[in-house]
């Protein structure tokens, strides 16, 4: 089987996670998420996850550095010999290009881009809807919403324009079901 590097970008409220955890178990690779990465080095309080707190402590930003050296420790690990798809990084052309480093090191070169389209509009509802079901409070306030959709437009969106010119990027329309939007990642895939 050749290994399936994949990356998963979308706008917040895209359904990323939710198509990346149906993929990954698809096409049997780890899915990594950035999020669960700094809540399991954090946990076990490795030396990465202690760094990355010592930020999150105090309400900053955790830096590009922290972050693509705890991508690299994960892309190391045995689970990820015949692939991964990575959620949540990178978010910016220079994590872009530092991932691009660390997979030319080990030999396992990104092979799709699924980008997940959704409009401005759909999103504010969804994550609406969601902040009713979940109770999620960032998610209720109007601000809030839009600061999240102008900084994936200005931070994560060019990452994209980092990958076009490698024709790795599959638009994938992110409106309608779960399944509807999952077959059209699939047929994209030509799986």
């Amino acid at each position: 089987m050749t290994a399936k590097n994949l990356l998963i970008f979308g706008p917040p409220g895209a359904g990323k996670g939710t198509q990346a955890v149906k993929l990954a178990a698809l096409v049997h690779v780890p899915h990594i998420s950035t999020g669960d990465m700094f809540r399991y080095n954090i946990k076990n309080k490795t030396p990465l996850g202690l760094k990355a707190k010592s930020y999150s402590d105090k309400g900053e930003l955790v830096p590009d550095e922290v972050t693509i050296e705890m991508v690299k420790d994960r892309l190391q690990q045995p689970d990820v010999a015949n692939g991964f798809l990575l959620d949540g990084f990178p978010r910016s052309v220079p994590q872009a290009e530092a991932l691009n480093s660390i997979l030319d090191e080990l030999a396992k070169p990104v092979n799709t881009v699924i980008n997940i389209l959704v409009s401005d509009e759909e999103i504010r509802n969804r994550l609406a809807k969601r902040a009713s079901i979940e109770g999620r409070a960032d998610d209720a306030d109007p601000a809030v919403i839009q600061n999240r959709i102008t900084t994936y437009k200005h931070q994560s969106e060019p990452c994209l324009s980092y990958y076009q010119p490698k024709g790795i990027v599959k638009n994938i329309d992110g409106v309608g079901s779960i399944d509807e939007v999952f077959a059209r990642i699939t047929a994209a895939l030509n799986m």
